[in-house]
């Protein structure tokens, strides 16, 4: 143990001195934080029960009601496109600077959100194919496939942002902001069509994407906006919560009769707000954070699998689940409806193997994430033990080269 602790120490030292003095490394702690929002999220409020006959998915919050707040904590999206968003823009302003062609530019930065997509997409199709020939229920194999399908609605709206940059990187969020309010007075006050609410798929993580682009800009170098944001967003939600009719929690629930996800409403976008003002302020502190080897090495390595702990997490709970099938009875937060505070403190004891089984898929398919590595000069190749430039598909880090 001691041996492994010096090596690490070595090797922190050596990603610490091989950073560029000049990178945000605040960028890539908040990238780091959203994933494991959005993991531990899936962990803990996707349930998976055999108590229908077969698996499906039910949710905590559908019968315990008052873990709601568990929800603000673990929907970090707006984070993402916040990020995204800074990312996306100081890319495309350094392409345009350098003569890099448009094409040339949306091209990587796509090719790098979606290759590793196909491996995933290859397993699953194989393993649904296989459990239907050997005689699964179509409704178990459906249930699966849609937990591994559904995150990836994420990398389609990413991408059409990302492609859009240089159309909205410079567009006020209150413009599409006032889209989703009017979507939502449509929708929920004048009785319109429920398809209208998809509009806010696009105009709801368009804010804070607009946002990014304007950090990107210098408009948050005081702490001022962003506590306005925070004050303001928090006001907002609190407010369209307790006389706007919308629900509490910040993901859907079964059973409800609004999700505020699916698709996004006022009330995500607002929280989303004040998710983006608190994000900006921690930034001191998560610069100071960062200045310590063995604090930024964690966040740099995970940042360099972004995509593969995104892609895989829900294969990695299932492949859990599933497995936990073989026992001769139903495991206590594994198959059991989770209807109790037993069922709570049983599925905080799975979170680690749940991590353990997505270290199996990380070593297994992380080649992906990193294969479409652009070709470098023997000049400008990164020396041992410095921190490669970020390669990170899900949201491109902050690159050294700002390529």
């Amino acid at each position: 143990m001691r041996r492994l602790r010096a090596r690490w120490s070595v090797l922190a030292d050596r990603i610490d001195a091989g950073t560029p003095a000049d990178r945000d490394r605040t960028v890539d702690a908040l990238r780091s934080f959203a994933i494991l929002g959005v993991v531990l999220g899936h962990w803990l409020v996707t349930a998976m029960t055999t108590a229908n006959g077969g698996l499906s998915t039910t949710s905590p919050l559908a019968h315990l009601p008052w873990l709601t707040p568990v929800s603000w904590l673990f929907q970090t999206l707006a984070v993402f496109f916040l990020v995204g968003g800074h990312v996306a823009a100081r890319s495309q302003a350094s392409a345009r600077e350098r003569g890099v062609p448009y094409g040339a530019w949306v091209g990587q930065r796509l090719s790098r959100l979606f290759g590793p997509v196909a491996a995933v997409l290859a397993l699953w199709a194989v393993t649904a194919g296989g459990m239907l020939l050997g005689g699964a229920e179509l409704s178990t194999v459906r249930t699966l496939v849609k937990l591994v399908l559904s995150p990836l609605w994420f990398l389609l709206v990413f991408a059409v942002l990302t492609a859009a940059t240089p159309l909205v990187a410079r567009v006020n969020p209150l413009w599409p902001l006032a889209v989703v309010a009017g979507v939502d007075v449509w929708r929920f006050g004048l009785g319109g069509p429920e398809w209208i609410g998809w509009v806010n798929v696009a105009a709801g993580w368009l804010v804070p994407y607009t946002l990014g682009a304007a950090w990107s800009r210098g408009a948050f170098a005081r702490r001022t906006p962003a506590a306005l944001l925070l004050g303001a967003g928090g006001a907002a939600t609190a407010a369209l919560v307790l006389w706007g009719g919308y629900p509490a929690s910040m993901v859907g629930v079964p059973g409800a009769p609004i999700s505020n996800l699916n698709p996004p409403t006022l009330a995500a976008v607002a929280f989303g707000l004040a998710q983006c003002g608190l994000a900006l302020l921690l930034r001191g502190p998560l610069e100071r954070a960062m200045r310590r080897p063995r604090v930024w090495a964690k966040v740099a390595l995970m940042n360099l699998s972004a995509m593969t702990i995104f892609l895989w997490h829900q294969t990695a709970m299932m492949a859990v689940t599933a497995l936990g099938l073989l026992a001769p009875a139903d495991l206590p937060g594994l198959h059991t409806v989770p209807d109790s505070a037993q069922w709570i403190a049983a599925r905080l004891l799975w979170l680690p193997v749940f991590a353990a089984a997505l270290g199996v898929c990380w070593a297994a398919f992380r080649t992906h994430e990193q294969a479409r590595r652009p070709k470098r000069s023997a000049s400008s190749r990164t020396a041992p033990g410095s921190l490669p430039a970020a390669r990170s598909p899900l949201v491109p880090a902050q690159e050294i080269t700002h390529a």
